[in-house]
């Protein structure tokens, strides 16, 4: 008898357990990470965070300082989503890395601009100067756009939506193209002439603005900006329809983080 009261006692101690367990897999399945490159965007995703969270989803942000790790640590789950690149990065990361990243919103289209600490104006560029541009090829075709835009190069009328420097048809001033990481850049800003710079790095090494400090923004002329440009919120193919991401999208596609955004001198961009 008192063998199979301490048999019952231990059953029902396991299925306490089993209970218990089962619980906290399923808590665990509306908790995600979130990958960002900027302070900035970490803030803005921390205060999704707290507005999904009423709704029982839990996210953990992550801050990565370059735009090298996190479509990797999507693809092999250690991020949920990503919220740092443009359309026209992440469709190069997939053909690059034979992946199927996809999105499933829209975030911001961050101004980018031309910085120099020797001359005031582009027009003052001349012969001789150099210029440095980002090393990826997204980052890269933008800026060789924007120095299209401003008259220093032509590039050929077929050139695709992300240049490289291959597709310049003419150098209008012979200035010399060098380019690096596009974190290394604005550290670089003091040893070139002028230098293109993502306004996440210029706000977050060179702690100004565009507004304050560049010489020419690109979104100033939007009509000469790509719409694959446009920021976008990443995610593994097979998550694109999941439930809790379109609860995410939806509280960050609202009018007070359209607020944020603009106050880090950001555009939204749904």
């Amino acid at each position: 008898m008192k063998k199979k009261i301490i048999a019952a006692i231990v059953a029902i101690a396991a299925s306490f357990g089993l209970a218990a367990c089962g619980s906290a897999s399923a808590s665990s399945d509306h908790k995600y990470v979130v990958g960002v490159a900027s302070d900035q965007q970490k803030e803005i995703w921390e205060y999704v965070g707290k507005q999904v969270a009423k709704e029982g989803i839990t996210i953990d942000v992550k801050l990565f300082s370059g735009y090298t790790e996190e479509n990797p640590a999507l693809v092999d789950g250690s991020l949920d989503l990503n919220s740092f690149q443009h359309i026209a990065f992440l469709n190069n990361f997939n053909t690059e890395n034979k992946a199927d990243l996809t999105y499933i919103g829209y975030t911001i289209i961050s101004p980018f601009g031309l910085y120099s600490d020797k001359i005031k104006n582009y027009k003052d560029l001349k012969d001789g100067d150099t210029i440095a541009i980002p090393n990826d090829v997204t980052n890269g075709g933008r800026a060789l756009q924007l120095l299209d835009a401003i008259g220093v190069i032509k590039l050929k009328a077929d050139a695709p939506d992300s240049p490289t420097t291959k597709d310049i048809e003419k150098y209008i001033k012979k200035v010399k193209i060098e380019q690096l990481q596009a974190d290394q850049i604005a550290p670089a800003l003091q040893d070139v002439t002028a230098a293109t710079i993502n306004t996440n790095y210029v706000t977050d090494q060179l702690h100004t603005t565009p507004e304050k400090s560049a010489i020419y923004i690109d979104t100033d002329h939007i009509s000469k900006v790509s719409s694959i440009y446009k920021n976008v919120i990443a995610v593994r193919k097979e998550d694109k329809n999941k439930a809790d991401f379109k609860k995410i999208v939806k509280a960050y596609q609202t009018d007070a983080v359209a607020k944020m955004i603009k106050e880090t001198n950001d555009i939204p961009a749904w």
